[in-house]
């Protein structure tokens, strides 16, 4: 879809991993100053992400954004910041999946959000996939009490595994997305960035229309095809690039950084 000659955006909502920052967590300059463009120019900017609140709070800081919104855990989980505010919450009961996933993956690693304070984790993921306190657990624990979001994650196994499991499984009655590696993140029902945007839309009284989106992964579809431009990343997978309004370039290339000066 093209975008008309007279648009413009009203809030810029950002992936963060590989759209602002590169998979190492470094935030690159030039970034850093597109946004603060944004920011000058009296637009909203939220950042809208698969990470955690632990692992959010540190990009708003690094951005130095002012008080806010942001989207984390694919949506699952809105706040205002700072000071931290939980502004909505959805949750569901993470046992069918588990179950699921254990019969049919059963060296995979599971792990389960606790907002505000970290995960509790199966076994011990690789270092730098989670933030926060990593709380030990045993399967029948993680399976015993309502989640804002279950990781599946299985670092001897490729994303194309994963695509094929959550196919095999069937999953119904959550959301999911599956990453770069052997990642899947598994939310509540009709539970995305773009359900959790939406929310802070209609708290600050602007359109879906009138949004700039940018992100780079599976779980970004949603969210560039609900904002009135969505962009990805020129890393993207094929089924991401397929469904967004633009494609920049790649992130190293300062993709991100010509999206943004194009309207900043």
């Amino acid at each position: 879809m093209s975008t008309p000659d007279n648009w413009a955006p009203k809030l810029v909502a950002l992936d963060i991993d590989g759209t602002l920052v590169d998979h190492n967590g470094a935030l690159p300059g030039p970034v850093f100053e597109a946004v603060r463009k944004v920011i000058d120019a009296g637009v909203p900017v939220v950042l809208a992400t698969g990470r955690s609140w632990n692992g959010t709070d540190i990009v708003f800081e690094q951005l130095q954004l002012p008080e806010g919104y942001a989207v984390s855990s694919n949506g699952a989980v809105v706040v205002h910041y700072p000071p931290i505010e939980i502004v909505s919450q959805r949750t569901f009961d993470p046992a069918a999946v588990i179950d699921l996933v254990s019969a049919a993956a059963p060296n995979a690693l599971i792990a389960a959000e606790v907002i505000g304070r970290g995960y509790r984790v199966s076994g011990d993921f690789p270092e730098g996939d989670l933030s926060g306190e990593m709380i030990p657990a045993s399967v029948a624990e993680l399976r015993g009490e309502p989640v804002t979001r279950v990781i599946i994650r299985d670092p001897e196994a490729s994303d194309s595994d994963f695509i094929d499991l959550a196919e095999r499984l069937g999953l119904h009655g959550v959301s999911y997305f599956i990453g770069y590696s052997a990642w899947l993140d598994i939310a509540p029902e009709g539970v995305d960035k773009a359900s959790g945007l939406q929310q802070v839309c209609d708290r600050l009284g602007v359109q879906a229309a009138d949004v700039l989106a940018l992100g780079d992964g599976r779980n970004d579809i949603e969210m560039l095809t609900w904002a009135g431009r969505g962009v990805a990343l020129g890393d993207a997978p094929p089924e991401v690039k397929s469904v967004a309004d633009a494609v920049t370039g790649r992130f190293v290339d300062g993709g991100t950084v010509d999206e943004l000066s194009r309207w900043f």
